[in-house]
């Protein structure tokens, strides 16, 4: 018997928005929503989940907490481990475009940088 496995298309980054925490400590509820879907909006307008795309999918995750009780709503963008703070709408459209079309952090807003590290070589 042969199986065909689903051929998965290459993700360039995986955007994950803590925006409607249940505790609310980090932003006001409303402000989290609106950034959501301010984000869903622009994935799809700017055509970056096409599996088709050269550089590869964008995947976006609605967090309930990504453990930074400040400066809320809080976009982390892997695998670049840059995060943003006060994301309101408005500022979805931007880092988008810049970060991750382009490549530029967008560095007013970032308020934490965690990239991946690679292991010690011996």
């Amino acid at each position: 018997m042969t199986t065909t496995r689903a051929i998965r298309p290459l993700v360039s980054h995986h955007l994950l928005l803590c925006a409607t925490p249940t505790k609310a400590k980090c932003c006001d509820p409303n402000v989290g929503a609106q950034s959501w879907e301010a984000l869903k909006q622009g994935v799809r307008e700017l055509n970056l989940e096409a599996p088709e795309r050269p550089q590869g999918i964008v995947l976006r995750t609605k967090a309930d907490c990504l453990r930074i009780c400040e400066q809320g709503p809080v976009l982390l963008v892997w695998p670049d481990g840059i995060w943003y703070g006060g994301v309101t709408p408005e500022r979805v459209r931007h880092i988008l475009e810049e970060h991750v079309i382009q490549g530029q952090p967008c560095e007013d807003w970032v308020i934490r940088r965690s990239p991946f590290s690679t292991p010690a070589s011996d």
